[in-house]
């Protein structure tokens, strides 16, 4: 297949590798030093799954050189995606699938809108990984994942070319869930949490899960997100927040988000996209979020002072 990664830090950095090494054709959309050190030399991945050098790779700023592809991974930061959505209109033709990789669940919402929904499957992955240096990149903890489908569930032969594609790249698992809407709340209940404790304690996750104070604020942060997906018919498993809180204890003590690794640099983050949708969405449900809105209030500060620097 014809893929390409928009977005080729940490996440689509890693499966876009993977997939070239496979033997799929993958164009890599990036800019800056990331950019012109994947023109220069390659990409190279140093994984827990076994390292991986890519010592030429097709990459570029510009997606109208690249023509119609097969598929799109979109794998920019959640606050990205629309204007992502902008960019890759050269991209996508009739056939074209557009898998969101997102920490949010609102991104195949925005996509479709921008692209219509004939084009967008609902997507999500796992994996803790970011770029080490241009045209470097870390992956430390998880195996990786990708969970995609149709947005309403029903079986396509489309999914399954793409999950064919996946499942012949070493290192990445990749599954068509019976309920895509509910996996994709799934990921965002440990991923959220996880960001915002680490957020505004600025500690990692073997800190916060193991003090009794924090461990709690996170329990709460699973518990009102919990609420807020069922409230929106979301068909969440009874165990959601168990199976959310074993996974957090499961990540190496060192983990953390990379929204909690963007605030901590001054950068701007997916606040919004995370905490402040948890918040959102709560409100338009009628579900109080005590926990998040604090979260959020208190680092809506520095997200606006990072914006505005940038």
């Amino acid at each position: 297949m014809r893929f390409a990664i928009m977005g080729s830090g940490g996440v689509g950095g890693y499966f876009g590798a993977r997939l070239a090494a496979a033997g799929h054709e993958v164009t890599f959309i990036a800019r800056g030093e990331h950019l012109a050190a994947l023109q220069r030399d390659g990409l190279r991945v140093s994984s827990i799954e076994g390292d991986l050098h890519l010592t030429e790779v097709k990459a570029t700023d510009d997606p109208h050189t690249v023509g119609v592809v097969d598929a799109v991974i979109v794998a920019v930061k959640a606050w990205q995606v629309s204007e992502a959505a902008e960019a890759i209109r050269p991209l996508v033709g009739a056939e074209t699938l557009v898998v969101p990789l997102e920490n949010g669940v609102e991104a195949a919402d925005t996509l479709a809108e921008a692209l219509g929904k004939e084009s967008v499957l609902e997507g999500l992955c796992g994996i803790l990984a970011w770029q080490e240096a241009p045209g470097h990149i870390r992956h430390a903890g998880v195996a990786p994942f990708v969970r995609f489908g149709e947005r309403d569930n029903h079986t396509s032969e489309r999914a399954e070319r793409l999950k064919a594609a996946f499942d012949a790249a070493h290192g990445v698992t990749a599954e068509i869930p019976d309920d895509i809407q509910a996996a994709v709340w799934s990921k965002f209940l440990f991923i959220c949490a996880m960001s915002g404790i680490g957020a505004i304690t600025r500690a990692p996750i073997g800190v916060t899960r193991r003090l009794p104070e924090t461990r709690e604020m996170i329990e709460q942060i699973l518990t009102e997100i919990v609420a807020v997906a069922r409230a929106r018919g979301i068909a969440l498993p009874e165990d959601a927040e168990a199976r959310a809180l074993g996974f957090i204890d499961a990540l190496p003590e060192a983990s953390t988000a990379s929204m909690q690794r963007d605030i901590m640099a001054g950068r701007p983050s997916e606040l919004e996209s995370q905490n402040g949708a948890v918040v959102r969405l709560g409100r338009e449900a009628g579900v109080a979020t005590p926990v998040n809105a604090l979260i959020h209030s208190a680092l809506l500060p520095q997200e606006r002072k990072a914006r505005e620097a940038n």
